[in-house]
């Protein structure tokens, strides 16, 4: 597996990896994490993968950090 890049300068630590023909693309935020699994053949190359990172995305992301973080909070109050 091949790192090929990290990103810290979001709401959230993003890293990016190359295996297997495909690119994972794995975004951190506190004990949660989001994982995307892209097909190498459907990019042109590592940039690509990069340009995915919109605002929209990463909001998006972040929104959905969010709803992990209640839906534990409320489980874990269950028990």
């Amino acid at each position: 597996m091949r790192v090929v890049a990290e990103i810290t300068d979001k709401p959230c630590r993003i890293t990016i990896f190359n295996w297997n023909n495909k690119y994972l693309l794995k975004l951190e935020y506190g004990n949660y994490e989001q994982t995307y699994k892209i097909a190498a053949m459907d990019l042109s190359g590592d940039d690509d993968i990069k340009n995915c990172l919109t605002d929209e995305f990463i909001n998006k992301a972040m929104h959905r950090f969010m709803d992990m973080e209640k839906d534990f909070y409320e489980a874990v109050a269950t028990v």
